[in-house]
């Protein structure tokens, strides 16, 4: 009877993990496949899988997704394609200083989201803290981003930041964060000197929040990456050990 349980065990284990690497859907794969996105990004498709991302993320038509931090928009993009025209994406940046610097360059996503190839992006300056989006999302996406909220030189109060984006969530919703991983048991200043963090941390974190852990995707996981270097290293970076998990806010 116990073996029989195991087995049983295992096989609802395998499965588990089949359906988080699922086939990407025509519609993710459409998105990727979107001839307008920039040289720059496709060519890193074969680092990133990004279909095999939105694909765990369980991003779908519309939906309406939060890109937390997007960067230069390379999953803005893609996520603006997948929910459609119905859908709605939000790239999620910091509120402008009151008193730029003279020759402050303006945020990369704000060229994106004026684009009218991407009418349904729409930018969110907000404080991170208390991170009020104008819905609710069905998916809140960071991707290599977790590990800033504890720069120093940033000085945020991550549960402060956590319990918003818990907040910003529609009941049922997902939060992912891909990031690069630390050594287990690194502490919190390895943000700062190596840009990874312990992924041990993240669900710590996530769990205080309010969050339930949902799962992991290991299409990122490099076992050759001793985690010592920093992620710009030349010779690792674009190939970092990263987690990518997901996490659900209860009904």
């Amino acid at each position: 009877m116990t073996r029989n349980l195991l087995l049983a065990a295992v096989a609802v284990l395998a499965l588990s993990a089949g359906a988080a690497q699922a086939a990407p859907s025509s519609e993710v794969a459409a998105a990727v496949a979107d001839k307008a996105r920039p040289e720059a990004d496709t060519k890193r498709d074969a680092d990133r899988k990004p279909a095999e991302m939105l694909e765990f993320a369980g991003v779908k038509a519309g939906q309406t997704v939060a890109d937390f931090l997007p960067g230069g928009g390379y999953f803005t993009r893609i996520f603006s394609k997948a929910v459609g025209p119905t859908g709605v994406v939000y790239a999620v940046i910091n509120a402008p200083p009151p008193n730029p610097a003279p020759d402050a360059k303006p945020n990369p996503i704000l060229a994106v989201a004026a684009d009218p190839a991407y009418g349904n992006i729409k930018v969110v300056q907000a404080s991170f803290q208390t991170l009020a989006l104008p819905t609710q999302a069905d998916v809140i996406w960071t991707a290599q981003n977790y590990h800033d909220l504890h720069l120093a030189r940033f000085n945020l109060d991550v549960a402060a930041v956590n319990k918003a984006v818990y907040a910003a969530l529609k009941p049922g919703g997902v939060y992912v964060v891909l990031d690069h991983a630390a050594v287990a048991g690194a502490p919190l200043d390895t943000a700062d000197k190596l840009h990874r963090i312990d992924p041990a941390i993240v669900k710590t974190e996530l769990a205080a929040a309010g969050f339930v852990y949902e799962g992991e995707s290991t299409l990122l996981r490099n076992a050759t990456d001793d985690h010592t270097k920093g992620v710009f290293d030349p010779t690792l970076r674009g190939h970092t050990d990263q987690f990518i998990y997901k996490f659900r806010k209860p009904k």
